[in-house]
């Protein structure tokens, strides 16, 4: 990440200084919840069918215990993918937002880096010879397991503005 004669780049993207709306943090956390209910959907009717094919444990065929195996692999599956969730660490995110629609989303393990980032992005902003380069640790995260507001996009459907 770098500004340089008022464009801020982030990786590959180039923002003009001038665009930028809002750049602040905030803390990305899984969302355990979710995970919890979602893993409770597939275990119910998985148990269900389980009862269901004990029932018949008399007339027990190969066709039985392979449903029974079918049942207890995905299981394993749901609580394997509950755990990914229940366990996934949070992380501290750098949002830089502009007028547009444009987002760029910078994370870190360490917060602090992120916090000196938005002082030299808006002393940037603020001063128009400011440059800097900074090396931030990049990391990948599965936006399916974290939760965070809800904005509303231009365009598409089932919007739903921003929710907390």
């Amino acid at each position: 990440m770098s500004v340089s004669k008022r464009l801020l780049w982030v990786n590959g993207a180039c923002y003009p200084l001038r665009n930028l709306a809002r750049v602040h943090t905030f803390i990305v956390q899984p969302a355990r919840g979710a995970a919890m209910m979602t893993f409770l959907k597939r275990l119910i009717p998985t148990l269900l069918v389980l009862a269901v094919v004990g029932a018949f444990e008399e007339g027990s065929g190969e066709s039985l215990d392979f449903i029974r195996f079918l049942c207890l692999a995905f299981l394993v599956y749901a609580l394997v993918d509950l755990l990914i969730v229940l366990f996934g660490a949070s992380y501290s995110v750098l949002a830089i937002e502009t007028t547009g629609e444009p987002k760029a989303l910078v994370t870190s393990r360490e917060k602090a880096v992120l916090v000196d980032l938005v002082r030299r992005i808006s002393d940037a902003i603020e001063n128009p010879d400011a440059e800097f380069r900074v090396r931030v640790e990049r990391l990948t995260v599965n936006m399916r397991n974290y939760s965070g507001d809800t904005v509303n996009m231009i365009g598409g459907s089932n919007n739903t503005g921003v929710s907390r």
